[in-house]
């Protein structure tokens, strides 16, 4: 492999990296928060995804500048998500985590069944978009300007939310709740309240990649399947919870992936993800950033 299709690689895995680390952190905040996995993630991503197309289609403005609509509708759903579903699982007399497990998977099903009759199941896509199609060449490598926005909207996803998890009564409530979810309750703390907000705040991130994605990527219903396993696999890379580690294993899976690409068929990319997620699991099953 010569010096530039090495530096191609990289950069490649890089940027997709980043994304799928903007995917992950969602996921990662809400397990943090609650101890519940969201398996209705995906279908999170599906959604904000067909509002970007949808809001193109209706106000004739780029995705870049819906972007934060998405992301407050997503807000809205995520909210809406555990109010309406996941607050009455946790109160389960028995079984409480096969029965969260069950009502988000329930959910994703849901919501992947409205998705293919409101839309069937042909593939859309955006067009004529400001950044699709276009790339940036440095120094003989090739960089999609869709993937260089994307990557720079998960640097200041990722900022921004330390900023708001460290320097914010919100962010500290979170904190908190993470650490002692009885105990916030004493301080007077509302438990349900700050849990509906980090829901939202959880699918608001990823409505951020939908509407990313969106300027890329392929929309159907079934398109946060392969982004949702891509997703688990990093959180669980990264650690349960550990929003630092929820970067760092986004960036590490976008370099397997990309390497793996060169060494086998694209169409087997992912084999060097899931391989190396098992030997991560085998030699630290608590992720890099984890704590069992």
């Amino acid at each position: 492999m010569t010096t530039q299709a090495l530096a191609q690689v990289l950069a490649s895995g890089l940027l997709m990296g980043l994304i799928y680390a903007l995917i992950a952190v969602g996921l990662s905040l809400i397990f943090g928060l609650m101890d519940v996995v969201n398996f209705a993630h995906g279908e999170f991503l599906m959604i904000a995804m067909y509002a970007t197309f949808g809001l193109v289609l209706a106000t004739q403005l780029d995705p870049v500048v819906l972007m934060p609509l998405v992301a407050a509708l997503l807000f809205a759903l995520g909210g809406a998500s555990y109010l309406g579903v996941v607050r009455f699982a946790m109160r389960a007399k028995a079984n409480q985590g096969m029965v969260q497990i069950f009502a988000t998977f329930g959910l994703a099903i849901l919501l992947q069944g409205v998705a293919q009759y409101l839309f069937t199941p042909d593939y859309r896509n955006v067009q004529n978009t400001w950044l699709g199609g276009r790339t940036l060449e440095v120094g003989g490598v090739f960089l999609p300007w869709p993937q260089i926005f994307g990557a720079v909207v998960s640097l200041a996803a990722f900022g921004g939310l330390h900023l708001l998890m460290s320097r914010t009564d919100f962010g500290r409530a979170l904190e908190a709740t993470r650490e002692d979810q009885g105990a916030v309750a004493l301080v007077g703390i509302d438990r349900n309240r700050v849990f509906a907000l980090g829901w939202g705040l959880g699918a608001a991130l990823v409505g951020l990649a939908g509407a990313v994605l969106a300027v890329f990527y392929y929309i159907h219903p079934q398109v946060g399947a392969s982004f949702a396993l891509i997703a688990y696999v990093t959180v669980a890379l990264g650690g349960f919870g550990s929003v630092a580690g929820a970067l760092v294993a986004g960036v590490i899976v976008g370099l397997v992936e990309a390497f793996t690409a060169v060494i086998l068929p694209p169409a087997l990319k992912s084999v060097g993800v899931y391989a190396l997620y098992l030997a991560v699991v085998f030699v630290r099953p608590q992720g890099l950033f984890g704590r069992l």
